[in-house]
């Protein structure tokens, strides 16, 4: 008798096993997804080796997740990278690397743009959106077709106003809560507390570190007491963005939701000072991420692949089951559809930085080399830019330059013309101070990086090379922005089906009862019943031009 008690409870607990890891299987291929999104910081925590300050939250994310110490940016400024994360795709193969191309506000008044151009964009440039090829999507309309509730808290910055069909809601209150209960979500949480602006911003604001902190000094910085002070607000912003993180995640815990979701921690692009952000140095490009999975899969490891911000896009939906669809530039390199190789090189591109004239610079690494090419060597290596001359360091720097007192670390970004080549050994020379361009021993590192640069500026149309007045003008013709051609409503057997004429439009619905509508464009995928007392509201937008008129039944 025993051992049929012992025969059936282990058949019991087989099948519970079996159903246990079915229901898991299920779950794990649509797993919540969550994004925080840190910005200008370069990898200054203690979880990536600086111990200057404590981050208890991004600790306990690094113990229970995994550490990817070679994430970069293709880009070392917010908006061109903002285009790669939302799209896949490199910011020059899409024309958004310039920084920037427009105001991205609501109903801006024209008198707004026409002084936004004078102040902030070199003459003969005005306000204009980017304009992706026609299949290139947001990555959360991929999700939201999935049926995934998909949210941004709050900045958006793409260099093209952002898709109708991208959000379930874009707004300051934007939450994973305000969802149908137990419907997945992709939520993404920005905070802009250690952006560059917020060094002289909250300059008269107390420290959340000690006045007198012992901070690390970059030797390309000085070390005066006016610029200790704007590099200890950015630990002492770092830690106010800790604590930030730390409410998100007892946000989760408190909602059951911890275990149910993928948390990714990352920062936009690499840090806040000078000779950092902008460049295609590591300083500029180079960021910390963390991502943890649920129930303590791979935690307190540590991924030392080459990844850049082009493979989040494929790597998400890959992580929820989506393929990818083919005309990505990234990888996946996570999810049912990761990649099988990984990458041996990451590219990256700087141009116009807002009022500056235009300087392309190109830039590929691998795991320890990077090649710079300059390709306007007779402008100087640095220019002004108003925006960061706000900075008390940024003065220091030019009282220091005006004084002949600059350190021959300090005098490199002071240039009055650039080499065409630069090339580092970032293991060495983590602050890439030392050119070995040209060095004998270097010659087949040379060769071999210039070759692969070559090879990936062949493989698309560069659009940012093209000067920027043909660019505007091939995107806008007649500087006019095109408009993206209304929905037409056909009543079929199967419901209302809705179509664009312009190649590659979205096309979002609301449907009406009453007075009450969706708060949000629903993404169209299928044709739509209607009840008698129902009527439909419908309108299409494609990345970069303006969106349609709405049109209903």
């Amino acid at each position: 008798m025993k051992s049929v008690f012992l025969f059936l409870m282990t058949i019991l607990l087989v099948s519970c096993s079996e159903q246990n890891s079915e229901k898991t299987k299920e779950e794990l291929t649509r797993p919540n997804i969550l994004w925080i999104v840190a910005e200008d910081l370069s990898p200054v925590i203690p979880s990536f080796g600086d111990s200057t300050i404590v981050t208890p939250n991004l600790s306990r994310l690094a113990k229970e997740g995994v550490c990817y110490d070679r994430m970069f940016s293709p880009s070392g400024v917010c908006s061109p990278s903002r285009a790669a994360i939302a799209t896949g795709m490199y910011p020059t193969h899409i024309g958004a690397n310039h920084m920037r191309t427009g105001p991205w506000f609501a109903d801006v008044p024209q008198s707004f743009i026409d002084n936004y151009a004078k102040g902030a964009m070199p003459p003969g440039i005005i306000p204009y959106e980017a304009i992706p090829q026609p299949e290139v999507k947001m990555m959360s309309e991929y999700l939201r077709g999935q049926g995934y509730y998909c949210t941004n808290n709050a900045k958006q910055d793409y260099q093209f106003k952002k898709s109708l069909m991208a959000w379930d809601e874009c707004s300051t209150k934007a939450h994973w809560r305000n969802r149908e209960e137990g419907q997945p979500f992709f939520s993404i949480f920005n905070m802009e507390v250690t952006h560059e602006s917020r060094i002289w911003a909250k300059a008269k604001d107390s420290l959340w570190v000690s006045e007198d902190l012992d901070v690390p000094v970059p030797p390309y910085l000085p070390t005066t007491d006016s610029s200790l002070m704007d590099i200890r607000r950015m630990y002492s912003n770092i830690k106010e963005m800790d604590q930030r993180v730390g409410q998100l995640l007892k946000e989760l815990e408190d909602d059951g939701l911890l275990e149910k979701t993928i948390v990714f921690w990352y920062t936009d692009h690499g840090g806040p000072l000078p000779r950092q952000k902008r460049l295609t140095y590591d300083s500029g490009l180079r960021v910390p991420m963390i991502i943890r999975f649920p129930n303590g899969e791979r935690a307190g490891s540590r991924e030392g692949r080459l990844l850049s911000f082009i493979d989040f896009a494929p790597t998400v939906l890959s992580l929820v089951g989506i393929e990818p669809p083919e005309y990505i530039d990234g990888k996946a390199f996570l999810g049912e559809f990761k990649e099988d190789s990984e990458r041996d090189y990451i590219h990256a591109a700087a141009d116009r930085f807002d009022e500056t004239a235009a300087d392309p610079i190109r830039t590929v690494r691998d795991p320890r080399y990077k090649l710079i090419r300059y390709y306007d060597t007779h402008k100087p290596m640095f220019y002004p830019v108003g925006y960061r001359e706000q900075m008390p360091i940024m003065r220091e720097l030019h009282r220091l330059k005006n004084k002949g007192a600059l350190t021959a670390e300090q005098a490199l970004w002071f240039r009055v013309t650039k080499p065409e080549i630069e090339l580092f050994d970032t293991e060495l020379d983590p602050h890439e101070l030392v050119n070995l361009a040209g060095k004998e021993e270097f010659e087949e590192i040379q060769k071999r990086l210039t070759s692969e640069l070559d090879s990936w500026l062949a493989s698309f149309e560069d659009l940012n090379m093209l000067p920027e007045i043909e660019l505007m003008a091939k995107l806008w013709p007649d500087g006019i922005q095109p408009v993206t051609s209304a929905p037409v409503l056909e009543n079929t057997e199967n419901g209302v089906a809705l179509a664009s004429e312009t190649e590659g439009a979205s096309i979002g619905y609301k449907i009406i009862r009453g007075q009450d509508t969706t708060n949000s464009w629903r993404l169209y995928r299928e044709p739509i019943s209607l009840d008698e007392e129902e009527r439909l509201m419908a309108v299409a937008h494609r990345i970069g031009y303006k969106p349609s008129e709405a049109v209903s039944e």
